[in-house]
Order: structure tokens, then C-alpha cells, then sequence
């Protein structure tokens, strides 16, 4: 018996003979780009317009040098339990390192307690920073940080390489659709954030455009794709309502440490309170489109295994897989704040003070907000996807192709194992 076989799989040929609505949704698509295309070119900031600070080891007779530790020595550093501010602070000795710089040159540097318990041996690579002025003949030097430069390259690349021997060309294109988002962020948000352009507006713009290139590069064109790039777009638009509206309810500020009022300090124009806003849409970009194109796929799988099931059955079948992801999702996002967290978490604990206290500051504040406000803005873009997606997949009544044979070989019919 003459049998045929495919390398398509469950709900992969059913936008197969649907011309017209591949055509129409096409269309929204590419004006939805459009739209993109102008406001990116609007909200692109000329050079000259975004804020600059000089380097400060950029000035004369200042540079930084990578080295490496020939020894170590433990040396008393007087330290007490409290620093000059009235804060506590590390007790023990100092670290002295005799190191060997690039050049050639060999320095002596100090490292403070905090550094030299966190374990410094021989051999480790370091930057210092040089300081040389002018008409002098000696350089002074000063521990700066450990050099995690290729320890991080190497970990990259075996990261990469693990991706794609498991998700192989998808692994690729997911690979190649983070350079391009790391790249948009670079080139394109951050510069317009430090001109002044309004965050919340370059958060959404930005976002969007990015959804609109990775979505298609990665999961390939196709009505499913759309689907869940309509759910994602709506999820960041519900999202970003939702942290301009917090932002304000809750008086953030965005001025949390040091590190921020130097930044207002040197960009003046930028609203940090709005900062705080766009993040909130960033920061929850990556789950966002996961439970999106979840829910796109589960739709397309259950029309595929279902294809008399009526529009309404295949909602709510991919509503009962929605809900396990939120469920995962939920505790993903908790767990993943806790993680980055964690020295402030542990500082909270040990500080005499009510959880309740902790939580309504700035910095802590901030946090739990952005990632409530993800967490609302995830939950409603699964039903919002889930019946995008029902809507655009073929109905009851539509007649899925028969699937397209690659190759035809004569003989028996094959056993079923």
C-alpha cells in the first residue's frame, strides 16, 4: 500500500488555504510596523541631545589595568565595628596584593576587609585603577574590581552552545532575537530615556517594536504568530496603564540610592518617577510573550487534535493550560525578584524593623510594585491571547488541508507499536 509522510506536526499546516485572513492580518501587521517605524524615528534622539557624563577614569593621567595577584598578605587595617558615617562596618584584616600588570609594571594595592573575606588568591585577574599625574614618574594604583570579563564570554558561549544543540535552529533564532532586543535597548531606549523623552511612551514604542521583529524571526510567520503577538501587545498596553497609574497612587520616585541622584545629577531631564514606569513594562517582556505564545500554540494544537470542537470548546480547553502557566508564572517572577534581591532581603531581616515598614520604601516599594503590576498585566493577556487566538484558528466548520507529503514509498502498511 502507497503511503505518505510529513515532517509537519500537530496544527503546524492549519493556516494552510486561509489566504484571505493571512492577507488582511498581513496588512494590520505591516501598518502596525509602520506606526512603529514613525515613532521610533520621532522619538530618536540626535546625539547632542542625550545627557553625557565625562568618565571618571577617563581624565589626564587616569586609566584603568587589568593585572594579576602574585601575593597575598593579611594586614591590620584598624577598622572598628562602626565607620566614620555611624553605619557598621566589616570587621577584620585588610587584604595587601602585590600584583603584575599587562604592562609589566608591578603595583601594591590594599583591599578592605569586605573584598579580602570574600577570598582573594593567586593568580586572580583584577583591574586597578592608574593614576599618573602629569610630570610625575611613578603611577599610584588602586583596586578597582576582579576582571570578569572572560569567565562571563565563556559562560555566554557555553550557554549559547547548550541552546542550540537542544532547541537547535530555534535555539539559533531565540539567540539571535535577544542580541537584537539587547541591541534595541542600547541603541534606541536607553539614548531616548537620557534625552528626555517621555519613558513611558519609549517603554511602549520600544516594547512593541521589539515583540513585532523577535516574535516573527523566532516563531516564523504565520496566523498563530500573530495571534500571539496581538495578546502581547495587549498585555503591554495593560501593563503600562497599570504602572502609570501606580506610579503615581504610590508616590515613586525613583530616587533610591546614591546611584540614582547621580543620574538626575547628570541628566537633569529624565522623569526617574517615569523611569520607575518603563520598567515596570520591561521587566515583564520576556514572561509576557512566553505565556503568550503558549497559549497561541495550545490553541493551534487543541484545533489540530479537535477539528470539529467549536470555537467556544477549543477557548476553554486552552484556558485549563493557561491557568497551570499563570499558576508557574506567578511564583516564577516572586522567586525570580527574591533572587536578585537577596542582599537587600537579608539586610531587611536583619534590620529591627516591620516587614510592613521595609516594604513601603523606595527601594523595596519599586520592586514589589513593578512586579505586581507584571503579574496583573501576564494574567489578563492569557485570556486576551487565548481568544485572539481561538477567534483567528480555523473554526468547525473549516476543513484543515490534507498535510503535503514529502516523500511516497510503496509496501506495506507500517504496524502500529
Amino acid at each position: 500500500m502507497t503511503h505518505a509522510h510529513s515532517h509537519l506536526g500537530p496544527g503546524e499546516d492549519l493556516d494552510h488555504g486561509r489566504r484571505g485572513l493571512a492577507i488582511a492580518l498581513a496588512v494590520v501587521v505591516g501598518l502596525l510596523g509602520v506606526v512603529l517605524a514613525v515613532a521610533v524615528w520621532i522619538l530618536w534622539p540626535a546625539a547632542d541631545e542625550v545627557a553625557k557624563a565625562p568618565n571618571p577614569y577617563g581624565t589626564q593621567g587616569v586609566s584603568i589595568v587589568s593585572a594579576t595577584v602574585t601575593d597575598v598578605r593579611a594586614v591590620d587595617c584598624g577598622g572598628g565595628a562602626v565607620g566614620p558615617d555611624g553605619l557598621p562596618a566589616v570587621q577584620g584584616d585588610c587584604g595587601e596584593l602585590l600584583l603584575r600588570t599587562a604592562d609589566g609594571e608591578s603595583a601594591t594595592v590594599t583591599v578592605q576587609p569586605a573584598v579580602f573575606r570574600t577570598g582573594v588568591e593567586v593568580g586572580d585577574a583584577v583591574d586597578l585603577v592608574r593614576v599618573q599625574p602629569e610630570g610625575t614618574d611613578e603611577a599610584t594604583y588602586e583596586f578597582l574590581d576582579f576582571d570578569r570579563g572572560m569567565p562571563l564570554v565563556w559562560l555566554a558561549l557555553a550557554c549559547a552552545l547548550v541552546i542550540v544543540l537542544v532547541a537547535r535552529w530555534r535555539g539559533l533564532l531565540a539567540i539571535a532575537g535577544v542580541i537584537g532586543t539587547i541591541g534595541a535597548i542600547v541603541v534606541f531606549v536607553l539614548p531616548a530615556l537620557l534625552a528626555g523623552e517621555n519613558p513611558l511612551v519609549v517603554a511602549v514604542v520600544g516594547s512593541s517594536a521589539i515583540m513585532l521583529v523577535v516574535l516573527y524571526l523566532v516563531h516564523g510567520i504565520s496566523i498563530r504568530t500573530t495571534a500571539a503577538l496581538f495578546g502581547t501587545l495587549s498585555g503591554v498596553a495593560i501593563t503600562a496603564v497599570l504602572g502609570w497609574l501606580t506610579t503615581g497612587w504610590t508616590h515613586l520616585t525613583g530616587i533610591s540610592s546614591e546611584d540614582d541622584q547621580i543620574l538626575m545629577a547628570v541628566a537633569g531631564q529624565i522623569s526617574l518617577s517615569g523611569v520607575v514606569t518603563a520598567s515596570m513594562v520591561i521587566a515583564g517582556l520576556g514572561v509576557l510573550n512566553d505565556v503568550t505564545v503558549t497559549q497561541a500554540s495550545a490553541v493551534w494544537e487543541l484545533r489540530a487534535a479537535q477539528p470539529g470542537a467549536s470555537r467556544r470548546s477549543t477557548f476553554v480547553s486552552a484556558m485549563r493550560i493557561g491557568r497551570d502557566h499563570i499558576a508557574s508564572s506567578v511564583y516564577t517572577l516572586v522567586f525570580a525578584y527574591a533572587g536578585t534581591a537577596m542582599t537587600v532581603l537579608l539586610l531587611i531581616t536583619a534590620y529591627d524593623r516591620s516587614l510592613l515598614e521595609i516594604a513601603g520604601t523606595e527601594q523595596v516599594g519599586a520592586e514589589i510594585a513593578r512586579t505586581l503590576v507584571g503579574l496583573i498585566g501576564l494574567v489578563l493577556a492569557v485570556p486576551i491571547t487565548t481568544a485572539i487566538a481561538a477567534a483567528l484558528a480555523p473554526g468547525p466548520s473549516e476543513e484543515p488541508p490534507a498535510r503535503h507529503a514529502d516523500a511516497v514509498t510503496a509496501g506495506p502498511e507500517p504496524q502500529a507499536v
